[in-house]
């Protein structure tokens, strides 16, 4: 299971110790040996098998996505169409992709890289899934979108309904921000409150309310709150430091009757990898429930990720509330919040609060969810996901560390992140203290080693169920190389 305590290592459990890999693998991996200095190896490969990172030797040439970038600059706002991509934090030439496949991408350049931001979660079953592609061509056909009830809806729903323990009705939208400003402004509907409480480096997408001391690309970026967002739209928001429970209580009894909801990432990605301690969430619980306060989990990244069920699942708690997002789409746009069914029964055209979307629901997205929750229910997945993952923090850990340098980090199923600080990290001014230069330099060093990472010391990575112990093993051997370098 995971690494949590404290979040200075991570280790894999003893219940998974001396078992053999094939024991974990829910899909069949190639069962090739490739060796990264022999090119008898590399000949022999086909190109459905796995294939190493570029070789150390090589010089990563970046011209076309320079030409690329450039170009982009004079036509949208930073050259980009979601701030983290634009390399701020990390320097150097952003990279255009021009296509991915299983745990691969591949630039316009042509560099090839182990990818573990997977369009940053969705690709929980790896990039341009076969399957997945041919439902979403024979869906195509039909239609890419009604504007009106489909089938498949129905069919989704019922899924994510039988998964995550707390929903029993859910409402699709078209991203996680949408989601969590459905959910929000449900909350506040039901129990009839304006206040909310987030936590610091909690990002919930980017409307106005959730602007206050976010994480994610704000963090990157360096602004703490952003221009535009009117000082009534935030009054409401209430912040406390993650995992300080006293400091929510504080808060609770400054506004007795006034907090509609409580709304937090039960496993943090916003500020790199940050995990809930018990405590802090049975508080949460119990707190919520005593004030007559919603509490929200905002399952965006942790949904059908670190379990099927979500963080709720793993944890064993039921929130009010959730949103989803991400792996629920398959890698196309989505979002959806659901809960209680008194709750949710307030939506219109059930109830008296609004929100709508045109393409909420669209038929390509269904479809590309209901295919990758396929996958998702195959056995031995979250086992395999867990395996990998832990072996890949492991080794970062130890390799890092042997070269040096402070490091902490820690997993859970598919999701890791670590920290260039001693540690540990409990919450996002706990992050602040890492060396993001140091980090700058690691990724920067990781790409040319045909590693793909987030370009944020402040963003979780992701692994997939087609990354193989050869992508985890060659990472690892990059990473060590790195480590001595800068």
């Amino acid at each position: 299971m995971a690494s949590l305590s404290g979040f200075t290592g991570s280790s894999i459990s003893s219940e998974w110790a001396g078992l053999s890999w094939k024991q974990f693998i829910p899909i069949q991996k190639p069962t090739i040996s490739v060796s990264k200095n022999s090119s008898k190896a590399r000949s022999n490969a086909s190109s459905s098998s796995v294939k190493m990172a570029i070789s150390v030797e090589k010089r990563l040439i970046l011209q076309k996505s320079e030409e690329v970038f450039n170009a982009a600059k004079d036509l949208m706002p930073g050259g980009v169409n979601s701030p983290v991509r634009a390399f701020k934090s990390v320097g150097g030439q952003p990279i255009v992709f021009d296509k991915v496949k299983g745990s691969r991408a591949w630039d316009v350049d042509g560099n090839e890289y182990i990818d573990y931001v997977g369009s940053w979660g969705p690709a929980i079953i790896g990039h341009a899934d076969d399957k997945v592609n041919a439902a979403l061509i024979e869906t195509l056909q039909k239609g890419t979108s009604f504007g009106a009830p489909c089938v498949l809806e129905n069919t989704l729903a019922e899924m994510v309904i039988a998964a995550v323990p707390s929903i029993e009705m859910v409402r699709f939208v078209n991203s996680g921000t949408e989601a969590c400003m459905g959910c929000v402004r449900l909350a506040r509907a039901f129990t009839g409150r304006e206040k909310l409480v987030k936590f610091e480096g909690c990002y919930h997408g980017h409307a106005d309310p959730f602007l206050v001391k976010a994480g994610s690309g704000v963090a990157t970026l360096g602004l703490p709150d952003s221009p535009g967002v009117p000082k009534a739209a935030t009054f409401p928001t209430l912040t406390a430091p993650y995992n300080d429970f006293d400091a929510v209580k504080q808060l609770f009894e400054a506004n007795k009757g006034d907090i509609a909801t409580v709304i937090l990432e039960p496993v943090v990605g916003n500020s790199g990898f940050i995990a809930p301690k018990r405590e802090f969430l049975d508080g949460l619980r119990k707190l919520t429930e005593e004030h007559g306060t919603l509490l929200i989990f905002d399952e965006v990244m942790t949904g059908f990720r670190i379990a099927y069920g979500g963080a709720q699942e793993y944890f064993g708690m039921k929130p009010d509330l959730t949103t989803l997002g991400k792996i629920i789409g398959g890698g196309l746009p989505v979002g959806a919040y659901g809960g209680r069914r008194d709750i949710m029964e307030m939506v219109a055209p059930a109830g008296p609060m609004y929100q709508a979307g045109t393409l909420s629901g669209n038929p390509l997205a269904m479809t590309a969810g209901i295919h990758t929750l396929k996958r998702l229910q195959e056995h031995g997945t979250y086992e395999y996901l867990d395996k990998i993952t832990g072996e890949l923090v492991k080794g970062l850990l130890e390799v890092g560390r042997k070269a040096g340098h402070a490091l902490c980090g820690g997993h859970i199923s598919g999701m890791f992140g670590f920290f260039f600080t001693e540690g540990p990290v409990y919450s996002f001014g706990d992050a602040k203290k890492s060396d993001t230069a140091k980090f700058a330099r690691f990724h920067r060093g990781m790409l040319e080693e045909g590693v793909y990472l987030a370009p944020s010391q402040y963003e979780a990575g992701f692994t997939s169920l087609a990354h193989s112990l050869e992508d985890i093993q060659s990472t690892i051997s990059a990473a060590e190389k790195v480590f001595r370098s800068i």
